[in-house]
């Protein structure tokens, strides 16, 4: 469940940008929503390849 708690805090702690982008029209709140973004995919891919690991131990 840590890999849950990451890609959860992950999401909450972009929250802002999101807001003061698609809500403001702040341009460098795009740039950072961009970039957490990309942590998030990268994330998922983890998570993904993790999951992958756990079911074929099996």
């Amino acid at each position: 469940m840590d890999q849950y708690q990451k890609l959860l805090a992950a999401v909450e702690a972009s929250q802002e940008d999101f807001v003061k982008f698609y809500d403001n029209k702040n341009n460098a709140a795009g740039t950072r929503v961009r970039g957490a973004m990309q942590a998030l995919k990268a994330l998922a891919q983890e998570i993904r390849l993790d999951v992958q690991n756990i079911k074929n131990s099996k």
